[in-house]
C-alpha cells in the first residue's frame, strides 16, 4: 500500500542526538546549559504537582516552600556527592594513576547527578523543612513522590543533550545516534553505531510510574509513607533494568557468582527495602482510619471570628497562642 510505505519512509530509523552546540547557549555574559534547564523544569513540575496534592490534604503553598527550600539544595548536593563518590571517584580524585579533576566537582552543568543520592540527602532536607512547616515527613513524602518521578523523567533529557549515559549498541529502530567525535563515544566502534537510549527508557518508566502511583493513591488511599515505599519499588526495578544496558564507567561489585554495576546493586537494595517497608507500613496501619498530615499540635486553626468551637466557646475567645496571625498561617511552635 503506497500510504503505508510512505509512512514507513517518513518514520526515522534512529533517534538523533542534538548537536553539541545545543547543549548550551549564551545570553550576554551568562551561559545557559540545557542540562540545567531540564533539571529546573523537573523541579518546577514536581513543585506544582506536590502543591496540588498537599492542598488536597489541608496543606498550602507556604508549607511546601518551607520544605522545598531545604529539600532542593540538599538534594542537589546529595546527587552530586553520589556521582562524584560512587559513580566515578577515580576520574574526579585521580585514583589509579589518572589525572584528578577537582575543578569539575562543582560544575553540575557538565552532567552528573545521582538520583539515589539526591533522594537520600534530599529526604534529610525535607525532614528539616517538614519540622518547621509542622508537616509529617511521611505525609509530605507520599504527596511528593509522583512529582518526584516526573522531575526525574524531565531531568533525564539532560543526558540526551549532553550525549551521555546511553546504553549498549543496538540495531533497534529507536537506537540513539551519538556524535563519533564526542568524548563519550566508545572507542573502537563504527561511527554509525546506534545505542540504546537509556535516558528515554528511564524517562518513560518514570512518567508511567507517576501515573501508577497516583492511581494507587486514589484507589487505596496509601498513607504513612506507603506511597513512598511504592516509589522505591518502582524506581528500583526500572533503574536495575536501565543499568544493565549502560556503558558509562561504574564499579563492578561481585557478590558470589554475580557481578553487577554498583548502581544495580543499590537499585536492587532500594526496591527490596521499599517492599519490606511497605509490608511493615501496611501491617501497622491495617484497620487504622486515622490519616494525620500535620505533626501533633501543628494543625492550622480554621475557625473564624464568631464561630463556635467544639467546647462551645467562640473562636474570638481563643488565646493568642491558639490563633495564627492571619487566617491562612499555620500555628508554629518554637523549636
Amino acid at each position: 500500500m503506497p500510504g503505508l510505505s510512505q509512512l514507513a519512509l517518513a518514520v526515522p530509523a534512529s533517534i538523533p542526538s542534538p548537536p553539541t552546540e545545543f547543549s548550551k547557549f549564551s545570553i550576554g555574559p551568562l551561559t545557559i546549559h540545557a542540562y540545567a534547564l531540564c533539571i529546573l523544569a523537573g523541579i518546577l513540575v514536581a513543585l506544582w504537582l506536590t502543591n496540588k496534592r498537599m492542598q488536597a490534604r489541608g496543606g498550602n503553598s507556604d508549607m511546601l516552600w518551607d520544605i522545598a527550600i531545604w529539600a532542593i539544595p540538599f538534594g542537589i548536593v546529595g546527587g552530586r556527592l553520589y556521582h562524584v563518590l560512587i559513580t566515578d571517584p577515580m576520574y574526579y580524585f585521580g585514583l589509579g594513576g589518572q589525572q584528578a579533576h577537582w575543578a569539575e566537582i562543582p560544575q553540575l552543568w557538565l552532567g552528573g547527578l545521582g538520583i539515589m543520592g539526591a533522594v537520600a540527602l534530599g529526604s534529610l532536607g525535607a525532614w528539616i523543612g517538614a519540622r518547621k512547616a509542622g508537616v509529617r515527613l511521611s505525609a509530605f513524602a507520599d504527596a511528593a513522590v509522583p512529582g518526584l518521578l516526573l522531575a526525574q523523567a524531565l531531568g533525564r533529557w539532560g543526558n540526551w543533550f549532553n550525549q551521555e549515559l546511553f546504553g549498549a549498541p543496538t540495531t533497534l529502530p529507536w537506537g540513539l545516534e551519538i556524535d563519533p567525535n564526542s568524548y563519550n563515544f566508545p572507542a573502537g566502534l563504527p561511527a554509525d553505531t546506534l545505542f540504546h537510549p537509556t535516558f528515554l527508557y528511564e524517562s518513560l518508566w518514570n512518567v508511567l510510574g507517576a501515573l501508577v502511583l497516583i492511581g494507587l493513591d486514589r484507589k487505596f488511599k496509601l498513607r504513612r509513607g506507603a506511597l513512598f515505599c511504592c516509589y522505591m519499588i518502582w524506581y528500583g526495578i526500572g533503574r536495575t533494568f536501565t543499568e544493565s544496558l549502560r556503558l558509562d564507567p561504574a564499579e563492578i561489585i561481585n557478590i558470589g557468582p554475580v557481578g553487577l554495576r554498583v548502581h544495580q546493586w543499590l537499585a536492587i537494595a532500594v526496591a527490596v527495602a521499599g517492599l519490606i517497608a511497605l509490608i511493615i507500613v501496611l501491617k501497622r496501619t491495617r484497620g487504622d482510619s486515622a490519616d494525620p498530615f500535620f505533626l501533633p499540635g501543628r494543625q492550622p486553626v480554621t475557625a473564624t471570628a464568631g464561630e463556635q468551637t467544639s467546647d462551645g466557646e467562640e473562636a474570638d475567645q481563643a488565646s493568642p497562642a491558639q490563633k495564627p496571625d492571619t487566617p491562612d498561617e499555620p500555628i508554629k511552635k518554637t523549636e
